[in-house]
């Protein structure tokens, strides 16, 4: 195993990435130079749900500019294979649920393609895309999960039978909550919310006239697109090379394989023109996957002296209109114990089509739906025993001793130090200040309540996953890493050259990062889960290895030494230990090692290596979240005046980067907790579709973040390191949904779910004011409203 000296990690190195994206010379699919492309515009259904009987044309074809309008029925593409397949589901994913490229016969929500208009001009096509007409007989359309089970729902596939699409059940007959003296009960909601990336998803494609194209896409899996086109396009995957240039963000949602990419694709072959297509916004809130969705209904059980004793979770997975994300509740199943021994845990999970918007994986991918599950639980039971959530979750916490750790619902985690991360928020929230200001608040009846908020959690990330790597050193001093990941801003054209850096002994700057281009990659499995470090970096750091063994064994037939005899010369290459005017550089022995001449037996030409890395298992970073919030009493307004965030993310190689994930991840997690939730009307539509209704914050609307970390590296791959893309926007939910409960405890609120808006917080505050005079003290958990 190839070992990095310790100088490598910890270094704050700015990232390589961005002069070009200061100076505005990065490259995105819009401000690409494509000579004579023309412009797709996608006519979408207004209908969420409806017979299809035709689309109307004609009048569009016949406008200016207008190269081609085309449905189903002109392109006759093969449907795309549902996804999400649950390992032992008792619903597998076997059924009509496959999706038309453009919808032919039956649209199942409002944005689903039905027609794609190619111009020559992006004005010209939006024009005559207003001209195409679709004829829908309507059909009555479900948006809700939960009323989608009925027996008398209306049926998305009727030959199907039901609108549950996949289920499991795990230990969901076992008495879970035998001995608990007691048990609290919730229902939570972890609402729709749409990932809304900086760049939205795009496609160009360029045909040849030679049967090879190229497409450059936004997408964090570029070699999965270019299968699936090539598979549209009837040709040899290496007849398409697939780019990804520099992705505006992606958060999950562009790890699908778009049924756009697939009509523009065709579109470009037939018209043996280029074509490209970028999403407006608005287009992007109704047709990029959603994420989360999830209703869950809990039972929680513990000891009077708080000690768990069991868990059972009911899970209702909102799938949208096709099943994508199936997999998700099974990965929340995986996640149910969080940091806690908790001896027994059951569940169910049930996947459930809708007449709304796809949801897929959006970041943290099911990991944030059990977090927020469990450690809303903690807190009501805590509530349930009067003693504090801090202490309850104390006792419960898995100790450092018992790692590896196999948890009740099967998931083994590799290492954790969870009261050590724990500590360490309360220390630098300085928990116990806040608790006496909360206190002095409530004492003078201050209508500015304060709301302290913790939250624990531990997720998966990797998943075991393998990534491919090259790494050669040139005669020119300079030395080119080749990955498969797929960066869309986490700063992997840094990382990966520290490392390389690290091991090789040449500056920083001499190193260059090649990824994203199926052209110039032989493969890899995109960006997804966290993986891109541990396993891209890992395949980094052998191949880096392997290179700089092939130099040693050539340095020393060179200089005539014993290879043990050879230490790191400066800058990259070997000298003679107590020798060192005896030396050769990482340049010459590149240059020595084109010549067969100069090589020894058995060693190939070039200083090359190529090769995948298998990570053996998964990781599981965890941490600490503190949220602090103000809650006007009179208004419902929120106000988060904290938060205070501890991440253990292993071993760290590069605090900068670290810092931005924690940064970009609290951000998306406060916000789906406070502000963010995509919305339809009792008729289908939808009602946030552009971001004057869908509430995403500023960075105006969020304090100061601090931050922290504690290290605790994992055994599982080489660096020690596990992901950090998702942890902060798993822990920060809970936290500041927590904090706000408890700013509304004095008046027995109990629970509220997502978002938490004004108006959500005055409701409550005004039902529980009615209870208080009628002098009725129970509350609902989990209310509807």
């Amino acid at each position: 195993m190839t070992t990095l000296p310790p100088s490598t990690f910890g270094v704050t190195a700015l990232r390589s990435e961005d002069p070009r994206f200061l100076t505005g010379r990065g490259r995105y699919v819009e401000n690409l130079l494509i000579e004579g492309a023309l412009r797709a515009v996608f006519v979408r259904s207004i209908m969420p749900h409806a017979r299809l009987n035709a689309v109307e044309g004609d009048l569009a074809r016949a406008m200016p500019g207008v190269a081609g309008v085309f449905t189903a029925a002109d392109l006759d593409l093969a449907r795309l294979p549902a996804s999400g397949v649950v390992e032992g589901s008792t619903d597998a994913l076997e059924g009509p649920f496959g999706r038309e490229a453009l919808a032919r016969d039956v649209v199942r929500f409002v944005g689903e393609a039905i027609a794609v208009v190619v111009a020559d001009s992006l004005a010209r096509a939006e024009d005559a895309a207003e001209a195409v007409v679709g004829d829908y007989d309507p059909l009555a359309a479900v948006t809700d999960a939960e009323t989608a089970l009925d027996a008398t729902a209306p049926r998305l596939w009727p030959e199907h039978g039901s609108n549950v699409v996949a289920s499991f059940e795990a230990g969901w007959d076992d008495d879970v909550l035998a001995g608990a003296e007691v048990v609290a009960r919730g229902r939570f909601v972890n609402q729709r919310v749409a990932a809304v990336p900086m760049e939205g998803n795009a496609i160009a494609v360029q045909p040849h006239g030679d049967g090879t194209f190229t497409a450059w896409v936004s997408t964090q899996v570029p070699f999965d697109v270019r299968d699936d086109l090539a598979d549209v396009l009837g040709v040899e995957k290496d007849a398409v090379r697939t780019i990804a240039p520099d992705v505006g963000g992606g958060f999950g949602a562009k790890l699908q394989v778009y049924p756009e990419y697939l009509v523009v694709a065709a579109v470009a072959a037939r018209l043996e023109r280029p074509v490209r297509w970028v999403e407006s916004r608005s287009e992007g809130l109704l047709a990029l996957t959603h994420g989360r969705g999830q209703v869950q209904y809990v039972e929680i059980g513990a000891r009077r002296d708080g000690t768990l004793v069991g868990l059972r979770a009911d899970l209702i997975a909102d799938m949208g209109a096709y099943p994508i994300g199936a997999f998700l509740p099974n990965t929340t199943h995986e996640m149910l114990a969080g940091v806690y021994t908790i001896p027994r845990i059951a569940s169910r999970g049930r996947s459930v089509v809708t007449n709304a918007t796809p949801i897929a994986p959006y970041r943290g991918a099911g990991r944030p739906e059990a977090t927020a599950l469990i450690e809303r639980a903690i807190d009501l039971v805590a509530t349930e025993l009067g003693m504090d959530p801090r202490d309850v979750r104390r006792r419960n916490l898995i100790p450092p001793e018992a790692f590896p750790y196999r948890t009740a619902s099967g998931t083994v985690y590799d290492v954790g130090e969870y009261e050590r991360a724990l500590g360490e928020a309360e220390r630098l929230a300085g928990i116990d200040a806040l608790r006496a200001e909360r206190a002095a608040r409530r004492e003078r009846g201050d209508h500015m309540a304060l709301g302290i908020g913790v939250a624990t959690y531990v997720e998966i990330t990797s998943f075991s996953s393998k990534e491919f790597a090259a790494v050669e050193a040139h005669p020119d001093g300079t030395v080119s890493v080749t990955t498969g990941t797929s960066p869309h801003g986490q700063g992997h054209e840094t990382a990966f050259a520290q490392l390389a850096s690290g091991v090789l002994g040449v500056p920083f700057e001499a190193i260059r990062v090649v990824h994203s281009d199926t052209a110039l990659v032989k493969r890899g499995a995109g960006t997804w889960g966290s993986r891109s470090l541990q396993a891209g970096g890992s395949s980094v750091v052998e191949r880096s290895g392997e290179v700089l063994e092939r130099a040693r064994a050539l340095a020393a037939h060179l200089l005539e030494a014993d290879p043990s005899d050879l230490e790191a010369a400066p800058g990259g290459g070997f000298a003679v230990r107590g020798a060192p005017e005896r030396s050769l550089t990482l340049s010459e022995l590149a240059t020595a090692s084109q010549d067969a001449r100069t090589l020894p037996p058995g060693l190939d030409a070039g200083l090359r290596a190529e090769g995948v890395y298998r990570e053996p298992g998964s990781t599981f970073p965890f941490g600490a979240h503190v949220a602090v919030v103000e809650v006007d009493t009179e208004t419902g307004e929120v106000r988060l005046v904290r938060h205070v965030a501890v991440d253990d993310c292993g071993r760290v190689l590069n605090p900068a980067l670290v810092e931005g994930q924690v940064h970009g991840g609290l951000a998306q997690g406060i916000a789906q907790a406070l502000y963010e939730e995509v919305r339809y009307d009792g008729a289908g539509n939808p009602i946030t579709s552009t971001l004057t209704t869908y509430a995403m914050p500023s960075a105006a609307e969020f304090p100061h973040f601090e931050t922290a970390r504690t290290e605790t590296p994992t055994p599982v791959n080489p660096l020690g390191a596990k992901g950090i893309g998702e942890s902060a926007t798993i822990g920060s939910t809970p936290a500041v949904q927590n904090a706000v409960v408890d700013a509304l405890s004095p008046w027995g609120v109990r629970h509220l779910d997502l978002p938490l808006t004004s108006e959500r917080v005055w409701r409550a505050l005004d039902a529980a004011r009615a209870r208080m005079r009628n002098a009725d003290p129970t509350s609902s958990v989990g209310s509807r409203s």
